[in-house]
């Protein structure tokens, strides 16, 4: 009589399959690892909150260099410009995005960065793609009213105008921030992707720390 305690064979393949499958499946996780998200630390622009003085030194340092690469880099200036005037502060180098904000005393006004193709037309007659990047949905009449002012601003051509993101060789960068009108212009290393990091300029009233000013002013009407 036949051991009631041995297995069919049909069990017996089973179980053989279910083990391959198993270490099929351990095999491949161990030489195709899942991939794991990207972390964006790449920044330009000072941090919340640091000394003036300590983020125009960081972007001095970041300047440094011989080697002859394309760097992204943010150009930040001592007050707002007229769009006009974008050519001549990017020293005739390739304009990625234009940074907008408009002015108003004692006023929160959002930041718009507007992508760019190449050309200086496309910087100059950016402000108007600016004013159609305003937030839509706000969270309050106060807030509602800023933006209606900024659009407005925007589209008449404003000094509104506080930085620009550039492509371009570390000789060319330096040279940008030896002008006139030049706060800042800080690099990212040669690697940085394009997409993968922040920017937040320097504004022309932040003097002691890059911090956001009052938001307790008036609004204007126009």
């Amino acid at each position: 009589m036949p051991d009631r305690r041995t297995l069919p064979l049909g069990r017996l393949a089973l179980g053989a399959a279910a083990v391959a499958l198993v270490v099929f499946i351990v095999l491949l996780g161990v030489l195709n690892p899942p991939r794991t998200a990207g972390v964006f630390t790449d920044r330009l622009g000072p941090e919340r909150g640091e000394r003036v003085a300590d983020y125009l030194a960081r972007a001095r340092d970041s300047l440094t260099g011989t080697d002859t690469a394309d760097h992204w880099a943010l150009v930040s200036f001592t007050e707002p410009l007229v769009p006009e005037r974008i050519p001549s502060h990017s020293g005739g180098l390739r304009i990625s995005q234009v940074l907008y904000q408009v002015p108003l005393p004692r006023v929160q006004t959002p930041l718009v960065a507007v992508p760019v193709p190449a050309g200086d037309e496309a910087a100059v007659t950016s402000a108007e793609s600016a004013a159609w990047l305003l937030p839509r949905n706000t969270p309050d009449e106060r807030a509602t009213r800023i933006t209606a002012l900024s659009a407005a601003r925007l589209r008449s051509g404003c000094a509104c105008t506080v930085g620009l993101v550039l492509r371009g060789p570390l000789a060319g960068l330096r040279n940008i921030a030896s002008q006139n009108g030049i706060r800042a212009v800080e690099a990212l290393p040669p690697d940085a992707v394009s997409g993968r990091f922040s920017v937040v300029p320097l504004l022309p009233d932040q003097l002691d720390a890059a911090l956001p000013g009052p938001n307790d002013g008036p609004v204007p009407d126009q």
